[in-house]
């Protein structure tokens, strides 16, 4: 059935690039159209950034805060409310709001610092992405904006007086939604072709009264003429200007481009507001007044200040001013253009021919509709298809320009003062080659607004099913000589380059390409660059994760965060070195991914034999060790489990933590037919002579017929005996199983917490389903209890694998102690189901990931909302962290993709 389902997606793969979409994808991939050009790259949050933090402490959090945000030009970026920008960030387009009672205008999403919040940063906000295509030919996306006075500083202070152990005090339960005094603004942007945008903003008052509200669309350069530096690619400022009713943008790389604004329902046209870019250096530093700076708009909006805009009507920044009386339970509709100015350029329709422009829109969003009726199996329930809809908006949407060149950041610019002594303090300081001006997939666009090398590993499987081109050109940007560091390591994220994240490149690279064609017509181009580079990074992991030499592994806190007894990217509290379960895992793993990938590239080249035999005798090897070294090994032949080990002088300590840390050797496994070693005659005899000489390592490799009636060779670090040992402990649901996926850690430690002393110094985990109890790594992220999506695919994935191998004769009880067996492929599609049902209705409209919030469930303009969550309760399922992270989460597209297909295997 496999194979079926791969022929099913192939064939929508097809006609869907036969659709309006497809073509555009074509067009842009072949560079024969520029339909990418625009996009949805402006970032939800450029405050608060590493990049922008020149203080002396390096406390970005508190040198760039909220409060500064609408007044202080960005040096590296922008950000801005719903809004696009181009590709390199040049010209950018966003909503501000003002409900008549906010002390500020609602330029930006507001949030918590990671100070501030008793849980570290969180967004404070009502926002949902609801549409996207891969070209940003058609965009959709939803800000709930309160009637009443914005809640800053309540949402500051009760998050300030709440404790580790307590919920974080969100938006909605401030009272500002009760009564649906509120505006739902929508905002859409439909392409007449790549330079010519159609933008459509729908403000409807959920208010059963009347209310006013003014809207000011803003259009802005982002500063590159503030700093003396050349490379900005900007050596003349650029200018807005007016033009009757129209804004005109000029850039000398960018081009010429107008936004045209329509008038609104009442036939009035809006004020044209303008200002520059620039710092309000009194506010912020108290230096001397600046006239017409960043936060003009606010001054002349709130305050009524006629001088603080420029009366010349030109600048780096404008605005159109629309006052606007909605009626109660009524909408009004704002319609604006932003085009090219040339010769040749598409004029039509015009955002006054309300029925032309209201049909191009109409048009872009039944393309949409067309392309992702063939993106999404048919099989799917309308939710399901719902749910799938949005992860692809929340995942294309959080596409950004990422702008930071460290070198420049470290050094200052020429027309600034000097960063102050101190500035920086060592961070990436060792990443001066690192030149970063390019679109990104960033895991959450306003909590985590940068790249994060593990996360945009995974963001690729779902990128692949609607954009293959796009998720293979991020693998290999991040393996660029402008991202890779000499050395060959992948830089991490933004807050320490040097950081370690699992390995896990390589996996996500070798999946986009099967994914992204069927066999036989695969991008070997793309296979071949990225295994090159791919190279340099594993060798970089062996020389300096592996310290004896042993090939057992200590990486760090490799992306688990706190899932340790302590820090473990910090040295020892009482010396020593740690060899890591999961740290030898991923080494395993990575092997085995280097191993498939040589196998392919050997199948037109003779030359990649060798590699693989390489990877597969070092493969081995670490199995070997994993599981026999010193005996056993970091295998616990009692409790049946994987766990790290201090070693430390001549001493063994396990650390018998039962967490996600050793259930990730069961994703090393690799499954190779006998047909392919046959074909491929110079690793055949390699294999032979190494299976024949290393009798003591020959063990760890077997031959078997799969359940396809294949003959194959299968090597795991898991076999046949220790992976039923394991699965008890994984099914069982006082331990890991939860009614929505595999738990991070084990419940068992909510009854009694582990402990581990050294002398007189000890250390203590509990179970913690929810929110992290412990500033231990931070504290907004948690791995000591809830489910993360990342781990729970690759579990899954090595579940099926494994029934490849064993077939429907390998059962074992799940769960555990019900005295009910399941095959693996079974327990595969369970916790896909569990997983997926985080965001299905339940029959009384409730989400688990939405937790105890009711309007989810029973108000018509909540209920088909759904965020994705960075993790999730591990008892209740309610969504944790990041609250659109549709990177990593956006995986729940696959969950509900094989649902969906095992609904069409019943059906046939």
């Amino acid at each position: 059935m496999a194979s079926s389902n791969k022929a099913q997606r192939a064939e929508r793969q097809r006609l869907a690039a036969a659709t309006a979409e497809g073509v555009r994808l074509a067009d842009s991939a072949g560079r024969t159209g520029n339909w990418k050009r625009w996009g949805p790259y402006l970032s939800e949050r450029q405050w608060g950034t590493v990049r922008e933090d020149y203080s002396a402490t390096g406390e970005c959090w508190t040198y760039f805060p909220h409060d500064h945000a609408r007044s202080r030009a960005y040096r590296w970026g922008e950000d801005g409310l719903l809004g696009i920008c181009d590709r390199q960030g040049r010209l950018c387009f966003g909503l501000a709001l003002w409900n008549g009672t906010d002390p500020i205008l609602k330029e930006r999403l507001f949030g918590l610092t990671g100070p501030e919040g008793n849980h570290g940063e969180d967004a404070k906000e009502c926002w949902y992405y609801l549409d996207a295509t891969p070209t940003s030919s058609y965009l959709r996306a939803l800000y709930k904006y309160p009637q009443a006075e914005f809640p800053y500083r309540a949402l500051v202070d009760t998050n300030a007086q709440r404790g580790k152990r307590d919920p974080e005090f969100e938006l909605t339960d401030t009272g500002v939604f009760d009564g649906n005094r509120y505006f739902d603004i929508t905002a859409e942007y439909a392409k007449a072709d790549a330079n010519d945008i159609l933008i459509r903003i729908t403000i409807a008052n959920r208010s059963p009264e009347p209310a006013s509200l003014q809207v000011l669309p803003t259009l802005w350069f982002r500063n590159t003429w503030s700093w003396g530096r050349a490379e900005e690619g900007c050596s003349t400022k650029p200018r807005l200007a007016a033009a009757g009713d129209t804004i005109i943008a000029t850039h000398e790389s960018l081009g010429n481009f107008e936004l045209a604004c329509a008038p609104d329902p009442r036939g009035i046209q809006p004020e044209l507001l303008f200002t520059e870019n620039e710092t309000n250096v009194q506010r912020v530093f108290g230096g001397p007044a600046v006239q017409h700076a960043k936060d003009a708009f606010h001054d002349y909006v709130i305050s009524g200040r006629v001088d603080a805009i420029n009366p010349a009507r030109i600048g780096t920044k404008a605005a159109a001013r629309y006052r606007l009386d909605v009626p109660a339970g009524g909408e009004i509709v704002l319609r604006l253009r932003l085009s090219e100015r040339s010769a040749d350029a598409h004029r039509s329709p015009e955002p006054s021919d309300e029925a032309a422009f209201d049909a191009l829109v109409a048009q872009r969003r039944t393309e949409a509709d067309q392309f992702y009726n063939l993106v999404l199996p048919q099989a799917a329930t309308a939710h399901e298809q719902a749910v799938s809809r949005q992860a692809y908006a929340g995942l294309l949407w959080s596409k950004q320009f990422y702008h930071y060149v460290v070198k420049e950041w470290y050094s200052g610019d020429p027309a600034q003062p000097p960063p102050p002594p101190g500035c920086h303090a060592g961070r990436n300081g060792d990443w001066s080659h690192l030149y970063s001006r390019d679109i990104l997939s960033m895991p959450d666009a306003w909590e985590y607004p940068w790249f994060a090398a593990w996360d945009l590993a995974f963001h690729t499987i779902p990128l692949a099913q609607v954009d293959s081109d796009f998720a293979k050109q991020q693998l290999i940007l991040l393996l660029r000589e402008w991202y890779m560091h000499p050395n060959g390591q992948i830089p991490a994220y933004e807050f320490a380059f040097s950081d370690v994240n699992p390995p896990v490149h390589a996996w996500a690279c070798w999946r986009v390409y099967k994914m992204s064609a069927p066999r036989g017509s695969r991008d070997r181009l793309f296979l071949e660059r990225a295994f090159q580079k791919l190279l340099l990074n594993f060798t970089w992991w062996v020389n300096r994760k592996d310290p004896d030499g042993h090939h057992v592994f200590s990486g760090g806190f490799l992306g688990l965060d706190n899932i340790g007894v302590f820090d473990r990217s910090k040295p020892l509290p009482n010396g020593g070195h740690l060899a890591q379960a999961d740290g030898t895992a991923w080494m395993a793993s990575y092997c085995a991914t280097m191993l498939a990938i040589a196998l392919e590239l050997a199948s037109g080249d003779a030359a990649y034999e060798d590699i693989a035999s390489k990877f597969f005798e070092h493969f081995v090897s670490i199995i070997d060790a994993i599981n026999r070294q010193g005996g056993t090994g970091l295998w616990d032949e009692t409790d049946g489990f994987y766990y790290d080990q201090i070693l430390t002088d001549g001493e063994v300590i396990p650390l018998k933590l039962r967490s996600m840390v050793g259930l990730v050797p069961l994703i090393a496994i690799e499954v190779i037919r006998a047909n392919l070693l046959t074909a491929l005659p110079g690793f055949k005899k390699r294999v032979d002579w190494f299976l024949a000489h290393q009798p003591d390592l020959a063990r760890h490799v077997s031959f078997c017929t799969s359940s396809d009636g294949h003959d194959v060779m299968l090597i795991s670090i898991v076999d046949r005996t220790r992976l039923q040992r394991i699965l008890r402990v994984v099914l069982d649901e006082a331990e890991f199983l939860s009614s929505h996926g595999i738990r991070s850690l084990s419940k068992a430690y909510e009854r009694e917490p582990f402990t581990f002393c050294m002398k007189e110094d000890c250390h203590y985990v509990r179970y913690a389903p929810g929110e992290s109890d412990s500033g231990l790594f931070g504290g907004n992220s948690n791995w000591r209890g809830p489910v993360w999506f990342p781990v729970n695919y690759l579990l899954i994935e090595a579940l099926e694998r494994y029934h490849h191998v064993y077939g429907d004769g390998f059962r074992v009880e799940h769960p555990t102690g019900s005295g009910r067996y399941s095959t693996l492929g079974e327990i595969a599609k369970d916790l896909q189901a569990r997983l997926a049902g985080l965001f299905l209705p339940s029959a009384d409209g409730s989400r688990p990931a939405h937790g105890t919030e009711t309007r989810y469930a029973s108000d018509p303009h909540w209920r088909e909302l759904v965020l994705f969550y960075e993790y999730f309760h591990g008892d209740s399922g309610r969504g944790l962290g990041a609250s659109h992270q549709t990177g990593w989460t956006a995986l729940v597209v696959r969950s509900i993709e094989a649902l969906a297909a095992r609904r069409s295997e019943g059906a046939q």
